[in-house]
């Protein structure tokens, strides 16, 4: 069980998960389909096309099906293209020693690892540039506006840095 003063310190916190290894932040894309609702929606879209299709070469238009072919691979492109990045995310862990940052997009994960007593948060173009020494890396690319100002200061907050330089988007 929790002690009662961990609990008032991560009552702060609107955005970060409290969790046995620190404060985590998942920042992830606003998907309302998920990858088989859209496959679904696709696969109605491509078959009606190609019906109506068959119909046209039925009727002689021998130049409809062709298109429809062409429209139908674009769609299961953009399918592809949609499923592979439906699950793209930034997860930030933060512990006593160090901040964990966990990229994922089209299914590559990248990880950085940033020393805590060096890490500062600032602003770099809307997005949240979290900088350690050399390392330099930018996250917020899936979340609103306002959640990135909202992280960059619960960052601040829990790195113990001024929250008064927050960042504007």
């Amino acid at each position: 069980m929790a002690s009662p003063e961990r609990d008032a310190s991560h009552a702060r916190f609107r955005l970060a998960e409290p969790g046995p290894h620190g404060l985590r932040w998942q920042l992830r894309r606003n998907c309302v389909l998920t990858p088989q609702q859209l496959l679904w929606a696709f696969a109605l879209a491509g078959v009606a096309a190609l019906v109506v299709a068959g119909f046209f070469w039925v009727m002689g238009a021998r130049l409809v099906l062709p298109f429809a072919v062409l429209e139908t691979a674009a769609l299961g492109w953009a399918f592809l293209w949609y499923a592979r990045h439906a699950t793209d995310r930034e997860t930030l862990v933060l512990d006593a020693r160090r901040l964990v940052v966990e990229c994922e997009q089209g299914g590559v994960v990248a990880r950085h690892e940033l020393p805590r007593p060096w890490l500062r948060v600032g602003d770099a173009g809307g997005l949240v540039e979290l900088r350690a020494g050399a390392s330099c890396i930018r996250v917020g690319r899936y979340a609103r506006p306002e959640h990135r100002c909202q992280v960059a200061r619960e960052l601040r907050l829990a790195l113990g840095l001024p929250v008064a330089a927050a960042v504007d988007a």
